[in-house]
């Protein structure tokens, strides 16, 4: 039901903006490999987990949009495992922490019936911004399949690959969410020439992942890219925009190479940020959720709230 009323909804959804960069650059966290999973391990990080997301879901309630709220397991996975020092129980056990946090807040902080959706990060495999060395597909699902499982039985509604970079981990993380029985979300990251990191175009990886799964992605969504990184791809045209349904862009114009060694953070300009995405939403019709990347917070998705509320209006 609770899907359903995602793939329905008349208004899209709201999410959060760059939650990492926001804990590290305002709240002054310390996140080793970008891995907001540790704030669970503290009163005072979850209490700023708390804060960060109680601004983006009342400010979804004021404008009657339902609200998707994110796991903070972007590196939480079994190939980060090593990095972060973690044995496959320990992983296990944050996995379904984070989902039960989420379910707590969506129960706290939600109001007045609206619909908050808890959603599963599932981040890549490597860097997120270089594709390295590229799993296979089959990899790919051997590594995936461990979170996917736990984010079903801790309950989450949904999962998504987040800052996917290439092809095959797409496929392998659409692969294993429907072996478990999972909605799934590919959110593939883009380059500044509107390509993914391994070349590719949007559109080829979308067919691609489809091809391989039978279409199974409820839709697809692009992450850590500012808007005119790809405005102009899709103005150029294609039947692969209709199953896009979710942007979460950067504030900044940076590409991901400038991005990955910047030691302050570009938060651009959010009114700026709102109006471009009036412009996008023009060659997407079934955007279903929208919300940031880095650089973005509560004031960027407020401005894209507000604009998403006017072309919905006009």
């Amino acid at each position: 039901m609770s899907i359903a009323k995602l793939m329905n909804t008349e208004r899209p959804f709201i999410s959060d903006g760059g939650m990492e960069t926001s804990m590290i650059f305002h709240e002054g966290f310390d996140l080793p490999h970008f891995a907001s999973s540790v704030l669970l391990k503290s009163e005072d990080g979850r209490a700023a987990i708390e804060r960060y997301y109680q601004r983006f879901i009342e400010m979804a309630r004021l404008n009657g949009q339902g609200y998707l709220l994110d796991t903070v397991t972007w590196r939480t996975n079994a190939a980060w495992a090593p990095v972060m020092g973690l044995t496959p129980g320990h992983l296990a056990r944050i996995n379904t922490d984070a989902v039960v946090f989420a379910r707590t807040l969506a129960i706290r902080l939600g109001q007045g019936g609206q619909t908050i959706l808890v959603n599963g990060v599932v981040g890549p495999a490597g860097d997120g911004y270089l594709v390295g060395e590229a799993l296979t597909a089959e990899a790919a699902e051997a590594i995936h399949i461990q979170q996917l499982r736990v984010f079903v039985e801790a309950g989450a509604d949904l999962a998504t690959g987040m800052t996917i970079p290439y092809i095959a981990e797409g496929v392998g993380i659409a692969q294993a969410a429907k072996k478990v029985g999972l909605p799934v979300v590919i959110s593939f990251t883009l380059e500044t020439d509107g390509k993914l990191p391994s070349g590719e175009t949007l559109g080829a990886a979308i067919a691609e992942v489809d091809a391989a799964t039978d279409s199974y992605p409820i839709y697809y969504m692009i992450n850590c890219a500012h808007p005119d990184h790809f405005h102009q791809m899709l103005a150029e045209g294609g039947a692969w925009r209709s199953r896009i349904g979710g942007l979460r862009t950067n504030a900044s114009r940076m590409s991901h190479a400038e991005l990955d060694v910047c030691e302050e953070l570009d938060d651009g300009d959010p009114e700026e940020l709102g109006r471009l995405h009036r412009e996008l939403l023009m060659h997407l019709p079934n955007v279903r959720v929208l919300g940031g990347c880095c650089g973005t917070d509560h004031r960027h998705v407020g401005c894209i709230a507000a604009q998403t509320h006017a072309h919905h209006v006009a």
